[in-house]
């Protein structure tokens, strides 16, 4: 596998203003089906939900898990913290992207019964790098195909310390155990007992990360997604060139299989999986994403009018795709 270069992970902290990583907000669990919708709505209707003395009973779960569902809209992307507080609490408010997708009866799929829209929830959980910093690591950074629990805690480790970050064992240890578990689903030790923290969350229909029992490591499911629609890779890419485009129009189709961050990493795409994407694109955007192929090098090459509105292309990728269904 080729290993590109990508920006150091000092560097990849200044990207968020200088915030650092938030371990732990989850309370080690995972999110459930539900919960986003739920939290969002909450939002919508008060900003201060979440330190409403009422939170509890608005949201009708314990005190950990409305901490729980605060941190996943947060690293989902579909709340924000809003300059504006009460006290030492922050407004939250649903983004531009929350709005679009859940936040209404005539959103796109305010239920998550699309499965585009998990792959997405996905694509923003793995790189937000202040709320999903270590599925970030784990998704971009890890570069072997498969890992035991050991051998990713080590790993993360180093690459935590490496940025001058303060943790602990204990930290490293329940954040790899709550990724994990985020996309693969719960072995039972007896049948038909289900506790809290066992129930799955619904990344696991991704089928991204599987557990081999017979040899108790985790494998990476590399290549071929059909689940996963052009239109989500779509959104992915054009919000992953703007860290890499600013002057020039190209790019090469292996800083989007292998860069840092890249689609190619965060789905696990392998290189032809990615190009037959980027042709359905071409197609899509009738040439304005084009691939081509010049000297053996296959570059792809943005016309002017996509290189200056990522965003909003972006979102019409999203809007194009949950419109044909």
């Amino acid at each position: 596998m080729v290993n590109l270069a990508h920006n150091s992970l000092k560097e990849q902290i200044l990207e968020t203003g200088g915030t650092k990583p938030v371990f732990g907000g989850h309370e080690k669990f995972v999110f459930r089906y539900g919960w986003l919708k739920k939290g969002i709505d909450a939002i919508k209707e008060n900003p201060l939900v979440f330190t409403d003395e009422g939170a509890l009973a608005t949201l009708g779960v314990g005190k950990n898990m409305v901490r729980s569902i605060r941190h996943w809209c947060l690293a989902a992307g579909l709340a924000f913290e809003a300059k504006e507080t009460t006290g030492l609490a922050h407004h939250l408010k649903p983004t531009e992207l929350a709005r679009k997708l859940i936040l209404n009866k005539n959103s796109w799929d305010p239920y998550f019964e699309n499965i585009g829209s998990l792959w997405l929830l996905h694509w923003q959980l793995a790189n937000n790098l202040v709320r999903g910093y270590v599925w970030n690591l784990i998704f971009s950074s890890y570069l072997e195909s498969e890992f035991d629990k050991r051998q990713i805690q080590f790993f993360l480790k180093k690459h935590i310390e490496q940025v001058g970050i303060k943790t602990t064992d204990g930290t490293i240890e329940r954040e790899v155990d709550c990724c994990i578990r985020t996309y693969v689903p719960s072995i039972r030790s007896k049948p038909g007992v289900i506790s809290e923290e066992s129930l799955d969350c619904p990344l696991a229909e991704l089928d991204i990360i599987r557990y081999v029992v017979d040899d108790n490591v985790y494998r990476f499911n590399i290549g071929n997604k059909p689940s996963l629609p052009v239109g989500v890779f779509g959104y992915a890419l054009l919000q992953y060139l703007p860290a890499i485009v600013t002057s020039r129009r190209t790019l090469s189709v292996d800083e989007c299989v292998y860069r840092h961050g890249s689609p190619g990493q965060l789905f696990k795409l392998d290189e032809n999986s990615l190009v037959e994407y980027l042709e359905a694109l071409e197609e899509l955007t009738s040439g304005k994403i084009r691939l081509q192929e010049t000297a053996g090098l296959r570059q792809i090459y943005l016309h002017n009018s996509i290189a200056s509105s990522f965003d909003s292309y972006a979102l019409d990728m999203l809007k194009g795709h949950y419109e044909q269904k």
